[in-house]
Parts: C-alpha cells; sequence; structure tokens
C-alpha cells in the first residue's frame, strides 16, 4: 500500500518526538503492509512553523536513520497545510512540498480545522484550481461542521477537491459517528483515496491494514484497491522516492 499522510518526522510537528519513536512507527507501518509513505508534517501558523527547508533537513536525517536500521520503506515528504490566506503567497514563491499530481495538477494536502469550515474556503478553492493546483482535502469525516451538517461534504466536494478519508476512521479509533460518517461517504463515493494519518504507536499508530480488511469485506477488492494502492499510485507516479 502507498500512505499519502502520515507524521513520521521527529520532532517537527505532534506527530513522534524522538527518532527511536520514528524508527518503531516506520516498522509498525511495513508491518500494516505499507510500502510508500509520503511525510507530511503540519505547517499551521504560530503552532508548526515549518517550511520546505526544515522539512528537507528533518526527512534526510530520518532516511539515513532507518536505512542504517534496515528498514525497507520507502520514502518522500510533503505537507500537510492549514488552511489560510497566506497559502497563495506560498504557492507563488514555490514555498510548499506539494504532495503528486493529479489529471495535471500539483496536489496540495489542504486541512481544515476539526472544527469548521473558515469562511472563505471556497474562494481559496476556486483560486488554488485556477493556479493548476489540485486541493486533498484530508480527514472530512472529522470536521465537526460536516458531522453536523452533510451537505457541507457534498458542497466541497462540488467545488471541485478530493476527499481523503483517514484509515482509523473505518476501524472506530475515532468515535462511533465519525466512522458512521466515513462508511457513508464512502459509499456516496465521496473518497478518492485512504491514509494512515499516523502520529504515534500509542493513539494513533498505521491502522492502514485493518482499514483496507474492512473496506474490502464491506464494498470488495476493486475498491479497497483503488482506494489504498491505485489511487495513490497515480497521483505520486513522478515522484522519487528515496
Amino acid at each position: 500500500m502507498i500512505d499519502l499522510h502520515s507524521h513520521l518526522l521527529p520532532g517537527i510537528d505532534d506527530g513522534p518526538r524522538t527518532i527511536e519513536d520514528t524508527v518503531e512507527l516506520a516498522r509498525q507501518s511495513l508491518d500494516q503492509g505499507v510500502t510508500h509513505m509520503i511525510c507530511t508534517p503540519h505547517i499551521h501558523i504560530g503552532v508548526f512553523d515549518n517550511n520546505r527547508e526544515s522539512i528537507k533537513d528533518v526527512f534526510d536525517s530520518t532516511v539515513n536513520t532507518l536505512r542504517e536500521s534496515e528498514i525497507s520503506i520507502r520514502l518522500s515528504y510533503s505537507c500537510e497545510v492549514r488552511i489560510g490566506v497566506e497559502i497563495t503567497d506560498w504557492i507563488l514563491q514555490s514555498k510548499i512540498p506539494l504532495l503528486g499530481f493529479w489529471e495535471g495538477k500539483a496536489a496540495l494536502l489542504l486541512e481544515l480545522p476539526h472544527s469548521h469550515i473558515p469562511a472563505g474556503a471556497d474562494s481559496l478553492i476556486k483560486w488554488l484550481l485556477k493556479n493548476n493546483i489540485q486541493p486533498i482535502i484530508p480527514h472530512p469525516e472529522r470536521n465537526r461542521d460536516i458531522l453536523e451538517n452533510y451537505d457541507r461534504a457534498t458542497w466541497l466536494k462540488s467545488l471541485g477537491v478530493l476527499f481523503q478519508a483517514t484509515a482509523g476512521s473505518f476501524t472506530g479509533t475515532f468515535g462511533s459517528n465519525v466512522e458512521s460518517l466515513v462508511w457513508r461517504m464512502l459509499n456516496d463515493n465521496l473518497f478518492a483515496y485512504v491514509a494512515s494519518d499516523m502520529h504515534n504507536l500509542s493513539k494513533r499508530p498505521n491502522e492502514m491494514s485493518k482499514a483496507y480488511k474492512a473496506v474490502l469485506n464491506q464494498n470488495g477488492e476493486s475498491m479497497a484497491k483503488n482506494l489504498f494502492v491505485n489511487t495513490p499510485k497515480k497521483i505520486t507516479l513522478q515522484t522519487i522516492w528515496q
């Protein structure tokens, strides 16, 4: 499987604190059947002030450590950027490491707050699409606005975004309400792919294998392969893996 959303890099956001934790997370991800993973630390002004350079420095160090530890997972890096007005300048200045490509557009992992869909989100989405950037919204099933009003999900989708589901949402990690919503959205064909969004071994491990089996059992092999393998492979077709 190809995991397009993970917090594997140590000491850079709310993921693993140490390189030792990173090594264990990488091993656990391999056990889950993940062969390729994109490291997507947060970029969130005033909270996680990462940038292309700081992410690459930690990424390069992490790759070296995993090679020394003989962990064979293939890695690349991007980011999960919190929605905000500054994104337009960052895009124009090429300050954000993008995720891959989707139908000729560069793909951007664009995070909403869990609490709501901010005013102006539609304007930013339209600007991104006009500027050849495909916004991908991770974990919409965990957004409170969408949990309270399903029409907010279909509205966002109608703007042209892609949705990424979190593996743990299918396994009950985020509660029964999220689990119910993620299955409803899946059955309505709203998701492009599934990713782990793993942060740590204790509460947010990689659950790709469990989620794959759940989707396989309920929706069949074709959908499971598209969500966990085929679509992520398409997005990362031009990615250079380390």
